[in-house]
């Protein structure tokens, strides 16, 4: 029998609660909330190290600190093939924008597939990273987020408060 994957997690504490960071060999592999849907408690054999994952410690305290719109991290989701390209998709939404399901649904070349859309965005297990967080209903409004409807107002308010210069405004 093989042995398990070795996987590295760390805890880092942001505006928005508790972040578990998960890695592998290949590179970060999950990003889980201490709360809401993204959550679980890391599996016996993965190893708490934070040195493993300081690469993206440092670029997620960079973006909550305002200094960083755009991550440049080793990804290594899991998935389908088609979430793969949904995950892909949700990283070209520019910081501080939104878009709709019915639109990545068109980028990906697959404007009937609103719905799978939606579902991919609600497996995206490297949310803020890929900011699944961008993706609103056609209507504008805010709807379902891993972290909590909160935590998705939060993030939006952040990124267009810093993307149009108003660093001082409260969100």
């Amino acid at each position: 029998m093989n042995a398990p994957e070795t996987i590295w997690y760390d805890e880092l504490p942001t505006p928005i609660g508790q972040l578990r960071l998960v890695a592998d060999a290949q590179g970060l592999r999950e990003v889980w909330f201490e709360s809401g849907r993204h959550q679980r408690a890391p599996a016996p054999h993965w190893r708490h190290d934070p040195d493993r994952l300081a690469f993206a410690r440092v670029q997620l305290e960079e973006y909550f600190a305002g200094t960083r719109q755009v991550f440049a991290l080793p990804l290594h989701p899991l998935g389908t093939p088609f979430q793969l390209a949904v995950w892909h998709e949700l990283a070209r939404i520019p910081y501080g924008s939104t878009t709709s399901y019915g639109e990545m649904a068109r980028r990906i070349g697959q404007p009937q597939a609103v719905r799978a859309v939606g579902a991919a965005n609600g497996r995206n297990p490297l949310p803020i990273v890929l900011p699944c967080h961008r993706v609103i209903g056609a209507d504008g409004s805010l709807t379902g987020f891993g972290g909590g409807l909160p935590v998705k107002r939060y993030l939006l308010s952040m990124e267009q408060r810093i993307a149009h210069g108003d660093l001082f405004a409260a969100s």
